[in-house]
């Protein structure tokens, strides 16, 4: 348990304090003013492309010798990254405003009016890892549903970090917006994280973007609530009436057109009755990709090496997939409802009631019948830009947008009504 030390506690309280100012602020803020700081914003971000920069290398050349490449890759960002920046703040500033829309409208017998209207949650936690741009997409989504957003990047992306918020802060300014709207924790210190996640008098959300230690540290620590996503082990269920060309087709998108992304598929689960024809047309399309089957998969074809049984819960972010042989819909409802995370499950059949009951069994954010899982992207939703995948169950659910960044309130009119 780390001590906390007094001056981590109090800057947190003073960001909290002012955070929830400029929370009330937002509150009555136009959607012009919301979208002329988006797009000041965005103008500041182009024109201290050089600085960002030379932050960003500070950054790069602190870690280089210590960190993967890959791990660089994410933190590292070039006039083409700054630019892609600059531009989602465009597009945030050219979505809807998700406050105030009327949800639901209602009357009474007694001649009540009863509205159901979206308003902001509040201030919001960000807490991530390496990839600086996640603190300007989460500082304009914020904005645009009107919270007002503390951010907590990692350690290895501070200086990028602080000229990206010096950036949002002029956008914010120039619309007459309060800028203590977007604010970070200035100390790198591994405390600020726990004092944060406790801070119940401030935060109304904490949301944790990152790896799998991340998301549980905040899992387990925070007081206040939280917006999740722990994996993503994602299946895809080839049933005995799939297209077959189709399904080896879907299969390569899902797994191999980014491996990397919580969306990608890990696994496939294959029905008996079709095993010996498509696994080695399956094993043919992904020969850049290990699989790791069953003992009856293996036995079908030499390509496939014989999983373990921690192999079935692996999230790889690899070219690497496992296989699993089933009897029929029932087995591979139970095997996907056993191993899935919760994010996203498919399944490639030409019967639509099949679909449908794989569908309504399947307890995960997104159910998908004849497509790719790397279709599981709030982008690809029509949401615009998304803050992160959410696989609980409490309030948001799957591609977390704007409207998901809202709660709402009820409006009561009456003529003078009162209760018998």
């Amino acid at each position: 348990m780390s001590h906390h030390t007094p001056e981590t506690s109090s800057s947190i309280d003073t960001l909290g304090q002012r955070a929830k100012t400029a929370a009330k602020g937002l509150l009555s803020a136009p959607n012009t003013a919301k979208n002329l700081a988006l797009t000041k914003a965005a103008e500041a971000l182009r024109e201290a492309s050089a600085d960002i920069l030379a932050a960003n290398l500070r950054d790069v050349e602190s870690i280089r010798d210590t960190k993967p490449a890959a791990f660089i890759d994410r933190l590292m960002l070039d006039q083409a990254r700054v630019e892609a920046m600059a531009k989602a703040l465009e597009d945030i500033a050219a979505l809807p405003d998700p406050v105030g829309r009327v949800l639901a409208t209602f009357e009474r017998p007694n001649g009540l009016k009863i509205e159901r209207v979206a308003v902001p949650i509040g201030v919001i936690a960000m807490i991530y890892e390496s990839r600086p741009n996640v603190g300007a997409d989460a500082s304009a989504l914020c904005l645009k549903s009107g919270n007002a957003i503390i951010l907590r990047g990692g350690s290895e992306s501070h200086h990028s970090t602080v000229a990206i918020v010096a950036c949002m802060r002029s956008g914010l300014a120039a619309a007459g917006l309060p800028q203590d709207a977007v604010q970070m924790v200035e100390t790198t210190s591994r405390e600020a994280v726990g004092e944060l996640l406790r801070a119940v008098d401030y935060i109304d959300l904490a949301i944790p973007r990152g790896g799998r230690g991340l998301v549980e540290l905040v899992r387990d620590q925070a007081r206040v609530p939280t917006l999740l996503h722990l994996d993503g082990n994602c299946h895809t269920y080839v049933h005995s009436a799939a297209d077959q060309d189709n399904a080896v087709e879907v299969i390569y998108n899902a797994k191999m057109r980014r491996t990397g992304v919580c969306g990608a598929t890990e696994s496939i689960v294959v029905d008996r009755a079709i095993a010996a024809e498509f696994l080695p047309i399956l094993a043919d399309e992904l020969s850049d990709c290990e699989l790791r089957g069953d003992a009856e998969a293996v036995a079908i074809d030499a390509r496939i090496l014989l999983a373990t049984d921690e192999d079935f819960d692996t999230e790889y972010l690899d070219a690497v997939a496992s296989v699993k042989i089933a009897s029929g819909l029932t087995e591979a409802i139970e095997f996907v409802a056993k191993h899935s995370s919760g994010h996203t499950d498919a399944i490639l059949t030409e019967d639509d009631a099949v679909a449908r009951q794989f569908m309504t069994a399947i307890d995960s954010a997104i159910v998908m019948h004849n497509t790719s899982t790397q279709f599981a992207d709030g982008g690809e939703f029509g949401m615009g830009a998304e803050i992160g995948i959410a696989t609980g169950k409490m309030h948001a659910r799957g591609p977390v947008g704007l409207e998901q960044l809202t709660s709402f309130k009820y409006l009561v009119h009456g003529q003078g009504q009162t209760r018998p």
